[in-house]
């Protein structure tokens, strides 16, 4: 039986969606894991979307507290706010009581990607900050680490930490992953599937 990864992100302008894409071409070159992209719910009106000239997001379908219990490890992708997730993703997490009194996810892997407007622009605390909600439900952090090799030591200029893969993307907004962001999701993706195959053997 397949192991399954969910990749669960909530992207406001397109940028969180392109790593999870490539996240999840990563952790589709493991033998054995079963991956899904899942968004969550936008809380935001239309009309403000609309002031903020926010895209039409993505296909993937909206996540349920129930249907996230069902994977095997995860990974979750937002952009920061201020040093922390955005509201919206913070929502979700407030709607997993449920998982939280059962046990749903207790001993389950995860791993956080991040989007910021800047290089200093947070991604490392939001990181930071997001580790409450997996010690909440009793779930495993899983950080890249040091396991991208030289790519994390390129002079070049890219989003993405330790702890875990990452965009900026600029001052307007007008920045995409580059591609040296692109290799870090993919190794992020298929790092962590592993990481969610082993645990599961």
């Amino acid at each position: 039986m397949a192991v399954k990864l969910y990749i669960v992100y909530y992207s406001t302008y397109g940028h969180v969606l392109k790593l999870a894409e490539e996240m999840k071409k990563g952790a589709e070159s493991v033998d054995g894991v079963e991956v899904k992209l899942w968004q969550v719910a936008e809380t935001l009106p239309e009309d403000v979307l609309g002031k903020m000239y926010a895209p039409p997001k993505g296909d993937a379908p909206i996540i349920t507290p129930d249907e996230l219990a069902e994977a095997d490890g995860y990974l979750f992708g937002f952009p920061t706010r201020f040093g922390m997730m955005p509201a919206q993703f913070k929502a979700f997490f407030d709607s997993t009581g449920g998982l939280w009194q059962s046990g749903g996810l207790v001993g389950k892997p995860a791993g956080f990607f991040i989007s910021s407007g800047s290089q200093g622009g947070g991604q490392e605390t939001t990181a930071l900050t997001a580790i409450t909600q997996l010690v909440h439900h009793g779930m495993i952090y899983v950080p890249t680490g040091g396991t991208f090799g030289a790519g994390l030591h390129k002079n070049e200029i890219r989003g993405g930490t330790l702890y875990g893969a990452g965009t900026f993307a600029g001052p307007d907004g007008a920045r995409q992953p580059t591609e040296l962001e692109l290799e870090l999701a993919f190794h992020q993706g298929k790092y962590t599937a592993g990481i969610v195959k082993r645990l599961k053997a």
